[in-house]
């Protein structure tokens, strides 16, 4: 190969290259800083990441670069601004919440950035290799950062328990990456499809390789059997982490779970749609089920987000640009009305564990009418109520789902639906029709951050449930060339 064919487009890789060096500029800044002054490092990856946003969404490039193991496309253009502003939220919340559990260290943000560089590689990876090392780098900076209260039992445990899991599941991946070179002789999407085209179909290698990475996927995603990780990691991290992990982590899984299978396995489709299938139904009603009984909100959401990943499941499975589309909208959709719930048990989160259960939120109406409204308008979106995003998002994909003639499927994810309305619901009803408890501790003002990150997931929530067309149109725009 010479080095024309590598075709070195430092172009395409833009936005990696800039996050990389927004964190470490963060790395260096925090040498200079004192403890108390730590805080400013979250203003300056705020202001990076608000520069690098734009960059992320026009930078698009024609063909694959770097020896074809990088595809610049609108693809993965649309999920770099998903984990941007997923990062963006985290950092906005961590600022005061790392003060307040007295946890306030520097290389928090520049190990939240490297996640961010690891999700971008995997959502641009043309490449199984590449693909391996993004989710590493990010796989890495989440064991950090959720055993980053290391004072805490359960910060710690949880960390251990998404550590040897993680790790498990990274290994079974990349046994099933080891079964696709065998039978093809390549890593690179495009000619691993050729080879299945061309009559592999029958292999059992190749079957075998594709339920390794499905279950390799599956395990990020926080899929049922393969979620349990996900409540005690979300429960032991800091919040802002479980949010970022919720939302950035899921993404970046699913983006790589639809360039894999689309690209790569989409001329075996009968091998794996059963799988998908299965797992998708028994992940909606597992965790809409499970979540009824959480008493803890942080484990609450956990178990909601395990259901939200059985329905987004159900366009990849359809198999065409709607689905694929819908997956695309209702993630960014998710990252708005997941990380404005989040910012608001941040809020409520004290030193100590104070703030986590259900019941803390009684009376929460009367207190802080305004927080209150927010967080139900969070909650009812979370659960697709009209005219919220995810009341949108769920839409596209349901309605994917009867274009593509999957009826049943169609019917348990509007079950599960209904489900999760009653454990959503129990949130704002003690909110609204409880009274405060007497020894329950006042709050504090909400921090100016606090304050800009619920505006603007409130405003985003909105504006996609109530004008999603430019957004559905840009997400089909992007899956296009893979149909």
């Amino acid at each position: 190969m010479t080095l024309n064919d590598l075709n070195i487009n430092l172009a395409s890789v833009l936005p990696q290259l800039l996050v990389t060096g927004l964190g470490l500029l963060v790395l260096v800044l925090d040498l200079f800083l004192d403890k108390k002054s730590k805080a400013a490092l979250g203003y300056v990856s705020i202001a990076g990441l608000l520069m690098i946003l734009p960059i992320a969404f026009v930078t698009v490039s024609p063909e694959a670069s770097f020896g074809k193991m990088v595809m610049a496309d609108p693809f993965s253009a649309f999920f770099n601004v998903i984990f941007i502003i997923a990062a963006l939220f985290s950092v906005l919340i961590s600022m005061d919440y790392l003060k307040k559990v007295n946890v306030a260290r520097g290389e928090y943000y520049c190990i939240m950035l490297f996640a961010t560089v690891g999700m971008m590689i995997m959502a641009s990876a043309a490449d199984l290799i590449n693909l391996y090392v993004g989710l590493e780098l990010m796989a890495l900076s989440f064991y950090v950062l959720v055993a980053y209260r290391v004072d805490e039992r359960r910060s710690v445990e949880g960390a251990l328990k998404y550590f040897v899991l993680g790790a498990l599941s990274s290994g079974i991946l990349l046994y099933g990456i080891s079964y696709v070179y065998g039978f093809s002789g390549s890593t690179n999407l495009a000619h691993i499809a050729r080879y299945a085209v061309n009559g592999a179909g029958g292999n059992p290698f190749l079957s075998l390789a594709i339920a390794l990475i499905a279950v390799g996927f599956c395990f990020k995603i926080a899929a049922f059997p393969f979620h349990m990780w996900a409540p005690d990691a979300y429960e032991g991290a800091p919040t802002p982490v479980t949010a970022f992990l919720s939302v950035g982590s899921k993404a970046a899984a699913f983006a790589a779970f639809l360039r894999v299978f689309i690209t790569a396995f989409s001329g075996v489709r009968p091998q794996w749609s059963g799988i998908i299938w299965t797992l998708s139904a028994a992940t909606m009603v597992f965790g809409s089920v499970v979540a009824i009984s959480q008493k803890n909100i942080v484990r609450m959401l956990a178990y909601s987000s395990i259901a939200h990943a059985g329905i987004i499941m159900i366009g990849l499975l359809t198999y065409d640009a709607a689905g694929a589309s819908g997956v695309m909208y209702y993630l960014l959709v998710y990252a708005f009305m997941n990380m404005g719930a989040f910012t608001v048990v941040a809020f409520f989160i004290r030193d100590g564990g104070g703030g986590e259960s259900i019941s803390d939120y009684k009376g929460l109406a009367a207190k802080r009418p305004g927080i209150a409204f927010l967080m139900a308008l969070f909650l009812f979106s979370l659960a697709g109520v009209p005219p919220t995003g995810g009341f949108t998002a769920k839409f596209f994909i349901l309605a994917s789902a009867v274009d593509a003639h999957y009826y049943w499927l169609a019917v348990i994810g509007i079950l599960a639906t209904a489900i999760s309305l009653f454990f959503y619901l129990k949130v704002v009803f003690y909110m609204y029709m409880k009274d405060p408890d007497e020894h329950q501790q006042p709050l504090p003002a909400a921090d100016l951050t606090y304050n800009v990150a619920l505006f603007a997931a409130a405003a985003g929530t909105l504006v996609l449930g109530i004008y999603p067309a430019p957004f559905v149109g840009m997400a089909m725009e992007a899956i296009k060339p893979f149909f």
